[in-house]
């Protein structure tokens, strides 16, 4: 490696390490930890998956997808219990990239995805509107409908002095970009927010507001401080944290069961945004992901993350593409990211305890805001079928009434029915007339040419062979011209079958044409064997007319 391409990457990972410090933190306080393991999850995840996983560009850490996941385990399970789940969708990860679904995942229909993306990006913006207006709500909700009605119902506690450092904060978020782009708004925004709260604070008795500081607390052996502590990285293992009541959470088969469809909604949504991110930066910077790798690489992190006070962690686009923008090309960048955010908050820690938490909703709203893709979804529901439309609403209406886990697991079913049904699409059997075939000229009208094309799988095989079930003109032979399918499954090999089996029964012999040997040995080691007078394979069209003329030939013979 060149100097030349060194610096440019310390460069890059100093570029996004700025950009990552404050959404890294806000991302925690979203998920309902302090945010000290937003930075941990930076610092750790983002090492070791760019040096484990498949794309040395992906910026790994703390994304807002997870926040709606995330939640609700530490409402839960506490930290603790957040900690374990990681930890556990990181062994589910480590699975699906050694079994190579890397392929399959990056499948998932974009209205699914949209979906998923939308409805997180609701849910954030609401949560964040608590702090947003400085309001006090009573309880802790857990579900959405419930929470919407705390926070209508809490806004006559509203605080202007929170209002205003959050408007400010988010018109700086908006109008920066339009000026000066090399500079990231967020840390423009919350510099300018942080000092007119502190000097609003010292300089207006009546002024108060909310801060990283007033909020979080923390205790080295003993001795407390505000905000977030300023000690490298510490070892302690993930279940000896505290449960939601405060006692360390243990490790139990009775904790895995509860947290393992947690952790499975955790794992498929990791998948899908980390093999996302990994597409769009092979876009950007021309390189090629490897799927299965990526997904090691992030289930390592995550399995690795929790031991250092990690949260969930998965590839973050905006932060890849700023890493990708500022020249980074290998996984240095990554790393000095990483290293880029441990100075920071060891040097830092005092300042970062000012950063109002108001300004902090106002970061959050702007990503849940990006991240909601509101001109994609109402360009499917505009342009989209109506099985893509359905399909984008359920995952949509699910992920915000209900949790994540419902979401994912109806999504990922939905994908599948939509495969499923266009695939049944893409099956087409029709009967053939003999005359217009060029293969099958002089053949009687007592031979019935059948043509099937496409994959025979359950749901294709009942439609394709529909039409041999009631034949009404009299038959003596049927041909299935069988060239163009690619692929049998054991439904397809039952119902045709069935159907020889009927065809049979009503005195009428069956020629299969084309088929691939491969196919051939399939049905013959399923029991679907030649047998003379009524199954017959053949090689081609040409071969399968030449027979039955010898037949009926032989048969004319014989009178």
């Amino acid at each position: 490696m060149k100097l030349s391409d060194v610096i440019t990457n310390v460069f890059a990972g100093l570029t996004v390490g700025i950009i990552a410090l404050p959404l890294s933190m806000a991302l925690a306080i979203a998920t309902g930890v302090a945010p000290q393991h937003g930075l941990y999850t930076a610092i750790v995840a983002g090492i070791v998956c760019s040096l484990a996983g498949g794309s040395r560009v992906n910026i790994s850490g703390p994304t807002a997808a997870f926040v709606v996941i995330l939640l609700p385990i530490v409402n839960a399970y506490g930290l603790g219990g957040l900690l374990v789940s990681g930890m556990m969708a990181g062994v589910i990860l480590v699975a699906m990239g050694m079994g190579r679904m890397g392929r399959f995942i990056s499948m998932v229909p974009y209205p699914v995805i949209i979906g998923f993306t939308s409805g997180i990006g609701v849910v954030i913006a609401t949560i964040q509107v608590k702090d947003f207006f400085g309001l006090t709500v009573e309880g802790n909700p857990e579900h959405y409908l419930d929470r919407l009605s705390a926070i209508i119902n809490a806004f006559p506690s509203a605080q202007l002095d929170e209002l205003f450092i959050a408007v400010l904060t988010f018109l700086i978020l908006v109008i920066w970009p339009k000026f000066r782009r090399k500079v990231p708004p967020h840390l423009v925004a919350l510099l300018v927010a942080t000092t007119v709260a502190w000097l609003l604070q010292n300089y207006s008795a009546d002024f108060e507001i909310a801060t990283i500081g007033s909020r979080f607390q923390y205790d080295i052996d003993g001795a407390m401080g505000n905000g977030i502590p300023p000690i490298p990285l510490q070892f302690q293992w993930p279940w000896e944290l505290p449960d939601a009541a405060g006692a360390p959470i243990g490790l139990s088969y009775d904790l895995i069961r509860l947290l393992l469809p947690a952790a499975f909604s955790i794992a498929i949504l990791g998948a899908l945004e980390s093999l996302l991110c990994a597409t769009v930066a092979d876009g950007m910077s021309g390189t090629k992901h490897d799927p299965n790798k990526e997904l090691i690489g992030q289930g390592l992190a995550n399995i690795v993350t929790p031991f250092f006070g990690g949260i969930p962690a998965t590839a973050a686009i905006a932060r890849t593409a700023a890493n990708i923008k500022a020249g980074g090309t290998n996984a240095v960048s990554p790393i000095v990211h990483s290293l880029t955010i441990l100075v920071a908050m060891l040097a830092l820690s005092d300042l970062i305890a000012f950063i109002p938490m108001a300004a902090m909703a106002a970061l959050l709203i702007k990503v849940a805001w990006n991240m909601s893709e509101a001109k994609h979804f109402i360009r499917i529901v505009k342009v989209a079928p109506s099985s893509d439309v359905m399909t984008l609403l359920v995952c949509f209406f699910l992920t915000v009434i209900f949790d994540m886990e419902i979401a994912v697991a109806t999504g990922i079913g939905l994908a599948g029915l939509l495969f499923i049904r266009r695939s049944i699409d893409l099956m087409d059997g029709k009967l053939v007339d003999a005359d217009e075939h060029p293969h099958a000229k002089g053949l009687p009208d007592s031979v019935l040419i059948y043509g099937i094309s496409g994959p025979m799988f359950f749901g294709a095989a009942q439609k394709a062979l529909a039409i041999l079930t009631n034949l009404n003109k009299r038959v003596d032979t049927v041909i299935l011209d069988m060239a163009n399918v690619t692929m049998l499954d054991m439904t397809a090999i039952v119902a045709l079958e069935t159907i020889i089996e009927d065809l049979n029964k009503k005195g009428i012999d069956v020629i299969i044409s084309g088929l691939a040997p491969k196919m051939i040995a399939k049905l013959d080691k399923a029991g679907v064997k030649k047998k003379a007078g009524l199954l017959e394979y053949s090689d081609t069209m040409i071969a399968s007319t030449a027979f039955v003329l010898a037949e009926l030939k032989g048969k004319s013979l014989a009178h």
